[in-house]
């Protein structure tokens, strides 16, 4: 072996394993930042739920007293339905503050996909809640009950809005999603756990 090459391979050996912990920090960091700007839309999510949710209340309550009929259902329900919303909203809003960011591969991809999951779940709801609120309104006109076609015009409304909200949320975690494998490409999953793969 070369005398240079004998003298500037342990430096250069040294100079790689040094740089090594930095690799795997950098990846960390990667993903405590993937984590936390998918709790930022977790709490973006919840203050337009929570939103929507007082300016039903606000407006269903006051409405409620001064309307009859159909339309004094259609308010009551909205003020009810939104108080659900509001409870929602501060729970999710909660549990999005309280949650520590993520630097675990296996937890991130977990965690990614449980959202996802859960709002495809509540867009389904969603349908079912139209579903229910288009029943009530039939069943209003056939029995002549102004107070159930105005609950159900309610229910039609609140479905329409949250399967709005839902599927929007979806589209945007899951665009979120796509950046995963950027950050994760350097990430070497074997038997043994992670390892990183450093380019030479």
């Amino acid at each position: 072996m070369p005398i240079v090459l004998q003298k500037t391979l342990p430096i250069l050996l040294f100079l790689f394993l040094w740089h090594i912990p930095s690799f795997a920090q950098d990846e960390t960091n990667a993903l405590k930042r993937y984590n936390l700007e998918r709790i930022q839309y977790n709490k973006h999510g919840m203050l337009i739920l929570g939103s929507w949710a007082v300016g039903n209340m606000l407006w269903g309550g006051l409405m409620a007293g001064r309307t009859s009929g159909e339309l004094q259902g259609f308010h009551q329900m909205n003020a009810y339905w939104n108080g659900v919303n509001l409870l929602i909203a501060g729970f999710g809003y909660y549990s999005a503050m309280t949650e520590v960011p993520s630097s675990e591969f296996w937890e991130t991809i977990q965690q990614q996909q449980s959202i996802e999951k859960i709002l495809l779940v509540n867009a389904g709801l969603d349908v079912a809640y139209m579903a229910t609120g288009l029943y009530m309104l039939e069943r209003g006109k056939r029995t002549d009950n102004a107070r159930i076609r105005g609950f159900g015009k309610s229910v039609i409304l609140q479905g329409a809005f949250l399967m709005s909200f839902d599927v929007i949320k979806f589209l945007y975690h899951n665009a979120h999603a796509k950046d995963l494998p950027k950050i994760v490409e350097n990430l070497s999953l074997g038997p043994n756990g992670i390892g990183f793969k450093v380019m030479l």
